[in-house]
Order: C-alpha cells, then structure tokens, then sequence
C-alpha cells in the first residue's frame, strides 16, 4: 500500500501466482485489439458471477481487504495475457487449405471419407437415383438368372413379425422386375401379402380358399399385379381362417396345395408361398407343396428361440410328406447395426447354418413399413432406399444360387 492510499495490483506486479482469466480482462481488449466503438473504460472492471457486493467504507473507499479478492485495482497497464490476447489475427490468404493448414491437411485419413463424400462426381442424390433405376429396370434389358425348374419357396417361421410377408413381396416383386416369371400364393389369413401387392382380397373374391376346400384351379383366382407384368398372386381372404378345422376331414389334406400348384398350366419361374405364423396344417400343406424353405429370422432371441421346433417340423414333413423338401436359405431381418444382440444373432446364425445365410442383410427401414399403406413393395415405392436396395442384393443372390446349385436342389 502507498502513502496515498492505493494498492499495488498483482497483475500489473507480474505476479505468476494470481493469473486472470480471460472472462475477466479489461473491457475493450480483444483478439483483434481494443475495439474502436468501444474504448477501454479506464473505471470499469468485470466481476465474477460468485463475487460478493462490493464493501465501501464510510468516506466512500473501498474496503480492499474484502473485495480485493475478486475485483483487483485497475492495473496501469495491459497484462501479458491481455497482450498476447490482442495480437492481430493472421491475415486470411488465398491460397489452398494445405498451404495455410499443413498439419491439419495432413491428418486426413482418406479410409475415414464417408460413402456419400467419397466421390464427388456421384452425389447422394445421384448415386440414389441410379439405384432406383437399377431396381426398377424400366428398360427390362438388366435381367436376373432364371432357374431351369420352377423353384417353389415357403417363407415360413412360427415366429410372427419376422418379415415373413414383407420378405416375401419385395423378392417376388424385384425377380419380377428383372425377367422372371413369379406368382405369390397368400396362404395369411390376414392377407398382408396381397394388401402389399394392391390385390382386392375382401370377402366374395375368389381366394386360396377355394383352392384348397372346392378344388377350383389356381388359374381361376390367379390375379396379375398392377404395374408389374410379371407378377401374379392368389389372393387370401377372411374366410382361410376357418380352413384349419375344415381340412381335417378332406382326403390328402396335406397336398392339397401341392396338386394345385402341379396342375397350372402356365409356367413360372418361382412360386413364393406365404405362410401364417403357425405350424398348423396351412404350414404343412405350404411344406409339401415347396421344394424349399426360405426362413426370414428377425436379429433378436425371441425369433431364435422357436427356430428348433420350426426345423424339427421340416425334417417331419420330409420324413413323411415331401423327401425334395430342404431348408435353402436364411435371411436376416430388421438388422439394427446400433445394437451388439443385432451382431450376436447374427454371428450364431451364420456359424449354425453356414452358407444357407444370404449374404445380404435387411435393416430396420421406415420406408419398408410404408410401403404397404399405399398398397405397394418398397421396390417400387422408394427404390432408392436401403430397405429396396437390401432387398434387391437378397433376390440377386437367391437368383444366382438357383442357377449354380440346381441339382441338389432339385433332386
């Protein structure tokens, strides 16, 4: 303290003890420097939010010995960090990012560029709108492997929810697509698979259920699906719920299916049967009517958990029913990348079941579950999203085995 009264400031002293920080410099110093509309107030100091009311004496003093502590004596001149804080900023130059910022240039790790960055002449939108075309092939030139026999498929799992019908639309729809012949035989009470096809299935339509009750051909209640030349469905309505207790008591309740399917007089390529989430006597008459058994498994443990009894059920009918009958492929639905039980399912899957797993993997999609509210596959609804784009590389794959593996499966 001087003979007048006034304190030294530890700042100004260069005390390295007491540094300040940057929130409590002086007014007026900035990076740039003291700002020109704003002149450095000799008289004004910036208090902490926790600093306590300022103590004055009687005469109008400061009482230092309690305020001193969060609001020091204006120094006579800037600190060295209120200095260093006012150097001029670099001046911004012309010339290329590397030059300016080697070191930051330098750590980028080309591996780490995303898909959608990686090349700029094929934006998002671009790369998006030729998968779309892809997929929906307007010209018919880009055509997919027919196979040599008609392959019927059985999209079955007692678990429901999995994607069986889902499943089974989006690959009929993207083999129709690409050159091949393909009727889908809704065997759901329910009817999603042909709500998903835009397929009238009210009640008085003629369905599966005549089929399989009355003996009517399957050409009779064959239906074409709007907008895919290729494509034909057998529609379900409510009245298949009641065909479980009315099969009981018909002859060959079993084959009924399988002879009606024998006796179309058109070919196709392939025959997708849609199986409701059961092993009663609609699953078997799907199970002998197949040459294969196509199982959508959704990544969680409660569509493991019923895959056994599913299995040993398959191995019954061809004990017994259908000898041709093998479990050729393996698809995984709704894969949430996010979660490690989406990995670990997917991990025992493909270490019990080997190569029948398709390569390809459905993820969870939003424009997947939209699509059947307009009456459509996500194939034709947004082609150019990842649940079409999955469902594409499925059916490519599925595709490609028929033509390379036709005799074993066929035997």
């Amino acid at each position: 303290m001087h003979d007048d009264g006034r304190y030294d400031d530890p700042r100004a002293m260069g005390s390295a003890s007491e540094h300040v920080s940057r929130e409590t410099d002086y007014p007026g110093w900035s990076p740039g420097g003291p700002s020109a509309d704003r002149p450095v107030d000799p008289t004004a100091v910036s208090r902490p939010a926790n600093a306590p009311a300022e103590v004055r004496s009687s005469t109008g003093r400061r009482n230092i010995a309690a305020s001193a502590r969060f609001e020091p004596a204006l120094p006579h001149q800037p600190t060295p960090d209120a200095v260093r804080d006012a150097a001029p900023a670099p001046a911004v130059s012309d010339a290329p990012v590397a030059a300016v910022e080697p070191y930051a240039a330098a750590q980028v790790d080309p591996a780490f560029v995303s898909r959608e960055t990686a090349d700029d002449d094929d934006p998002p939108l671009a790369m998006e709108a030729m998968r779309a075309v892809q997929i929906l092939n307007p010209s018919g030139e880009v055509t997919m492997p027919r196979p040599e026999r008609t392959r019927v498929m059985c999209v079955a799992n007692q678990k429901g929810g999995v994607g069986k019908t889902t499943t089974t639309v989006n690959l009929a729809v993207a083999l129709a697509l690409h050159g091949n012949r393909v009727l889908v035989v809704d065997l759901d009470p329910q009817g999603n698979a042909s709500t998903g096809l835009n397929v009238p299935h009210h009640t008085g339509v003629p369905d599966v259920y005549d089929c399989l009750i009355n003996g009517v051909p399957l050409e009779d209640v064959a239906q074409g699906v709007e907008g895919i030349p290729n494509l034909w469905c057998v529609p379900a309505t409510i009245d298949l719920a009641g065909a479980e207790i009315e099969l009981v008591s018909v002859v060959a309740r079993e084959s009924r299916l399988a002879r009606a399917i024998a006796a179309y007089p058109g070919h196709f390529d392939y025959v997708f049967i849609d199986c409701p989430p059961s092993l009663g006597l609609l699953t078997v008459n799907a199970l002998v009517a197949a040459q294969e058994v196509l199982i959508p498994i959704q990544c969680e443990y409660y569509a493991l958990e019923g895959l056994n009894q599913l299995i040993n059920n398959i191995n019954l009918v061809r004990q017994h029913l259908n000898p041709r009958l093998e479990v050729s492929t393996i698809l995984l639905t709704m894969y949430d990348r996010r979660t490690r039980l989406a990995d670990a399912v997917e991990q025992d899957v493909r270490n019990h079941f080997g190569d029948k797993v398709l390569r390809a993997v459905i993820p969870r999609n939003v424009r997947v579950s939209e699509a059947p509210s307009y009456g459509q596959s996500v194939m034709t609804y947004d082609p150019g999203s990842r649940g079409a784009t999955s469902y594409f590389e499925a059916a490519q794959e599925i595709a490609e085995r028929g033509v390379m593996e036709p005799v074993s499966r066929n035997a």
